[in-house]
């Protein structure tokens, strides 16, 4: 009887940790993108000289939370990679773009948001530069990639965890 007890069917923690932290960055990216962002644009926040201290504030800390998450996908997926014999290697491929994704955000995308969108002249009316819509666009694109590479990877780890 004691030989069932001790006998146990080992489950990698990998894979549902991946699930989780996918579940988490990508539900997290949808509330910014379409809930906080938008109701910050339309209540005319964009128009107020402090807007890309507070944008440049939400978005170092999200950025950094994406980097741990993208981390822990790509740690997780690799480790995956080596255990599971039917893991798919395009798993590889999809962590890598996420963590290329996460990092283009926090190290080119926010930073440059940010100088374009600071007031420096206290004279002069606040008005949006026309360099901050092609990098708002390119933030778009970036988190549209984010959410269709998440999306995939999320679905081929819910089928591998059936299985």
């Amino acid at each position: 009887m004691n030989t069932f007890a001790t006998v146990a069917f080992k489950r990698s923690i990998w894979q549902p940790a991946i699930m989780l932290t996918l579940g988490f960055w990508l539900s997290a990216s949808l509330i910014l993108d379409w809930v906080i962002m938008p109701t910050l644009y339309f209540s005319g926040m964009m128009n107020e000289a402090s807007f890309t201290t507070a944008g440049y504030a939400i978005f170092w800390n999200f950025n950094r939370i994406e980097l741990l998450s993208a981390a822990l996908i790509l740690t997780g997926v690799l480790a995956l990679s080596k255990t599971k014999y039917n893991w798919h290697p395009n798993t590889i491929v999809f962590a890598v773009i996420l963590l290329t994704v996460s990092l283009l955000e926090t190290y080119f995308l926010t930073p440059n948001m940010c100088a374009a969108g600071v007031h420096l002249n206290l004279f002069e009316t606040s008005t949006i530069p026309a360099a901050m819509d092609l990098l708002h666009g390119g933030y778009w694109v970036l988190d549209a990639v984010k959410l269709l590479t998440g999306g995939i990877l999320l679905s081929q780890c819910w089928r591998m965890q059936a299985e």
